[in-house]
């Protein structure tokens, strides 16, 4: 089982590093995943990413709260909207199908919006 962890712990960090530099790809939930696994399969790994410069405050406030920095979630919303206005603009949607993906990223931006923001220190 551990070995399963570990791989897709490196999986994870894989998308994750990949998601910093597409617009659509997630990073910190690929991250999340990465740092569960590592946690059942190398305590090494684990580590290195919680203690990682750039990847590692967002692992470590969201391990810590449950917080999101407010800077994240300002552009976690705006990419939200840009993308649902994307999807309304490319596909032209059926109403169904225009108020069901609008209710979905709406609870997506609820959640991220009701996240504390990260206590100083």
């Amino acid at each position: 089982m551990r070995s399963l962890y570990m791989a897709a712990g490196l999986l994870m960090t894989a998308l994750g590093i990949i998601g910093a530099f597409l617009p659509l790809l997630p990073t910190t939930p690929f991250l999340l995943v990465a740092v569960w696994c590592f946690s059942r399969s190398s305590p090494r790994l684990e580590q290195w990413l919680l203690d990682h410069p750039t990847l590692g405050p967002p692992l470590t406030n969201w391990r810590r709260e449950g917080a999101i920095a407010g800077r994240a979630k300002a552009i976690a919303i705006c990419l939200i909207v840009a993308s649902y206005g994307f999807f309304w603009y490319r596909t032209d949607p059926s109403p169904v199908l225009a108020v069901s993906v609008g209710l979905i990223l709406s609870a997506s931006a609820l959640f991220i919006l009701t996240r504390p923001l990260p206590k100083k220190g």
